[in-house]
């Protein structure tokens, strides 16, 4: 089994930066997809960035060269650098992983482990 926790959300005004992490158990970690996921107030979840165990990356249009996914093999945690904040990017930030990503990086349903959330507010 594997458990994920997030941290490093919170207020941020337009314009500003954070950094998500997301720490994982299980030695298993370098052989796992990670990806970010995040559901804003009254909408689905929708697919931010994944990274491969190779380090492979994808991003959703949105977030392209604002958003960097990274990992840290050797310290079972996997980053997400979020640069140039909008208002629109305010959401609950959610951690998934699997080792194996049967359904598309993109699709949630292809992620068996899940995080418990991080909210991040971004203020106009």
């Amino acid at each position: 089994q594997v458990q994920l926790v997030e941290s490093g959300g919170g207020l941020v005004q337009a314009g500003g930066s954070l950094r998500l992490s997301c720490a994982a158990s299980g030695r298993t970690f370098s052989s796992y997809a990670m990806a970010w996921f995040r559901q804003a107030p009254g909408k689905e979840r929708e697919f931010v960035a994944d990274i491969s165990w190779r380090a492979g990356t994808h991003y959703t249009d949105s977030v392209k060269g604002r958003f960097t996914i990274s990992r840290d093999n050797a310290k079972n945690t996997v980053y997400l650098q979020m640069n140039s904040l909008k208002p629109e990017d305010t959401a609950v930030y959610y951690c998934a992983g699997s080792g194996a990503v049967s359904g598309g990086y993109f699709n949630d349903g292809s992620y068996t482990y899940w995080g418990q959330g991080t909210q991040v507010a971004v203020s106009s």
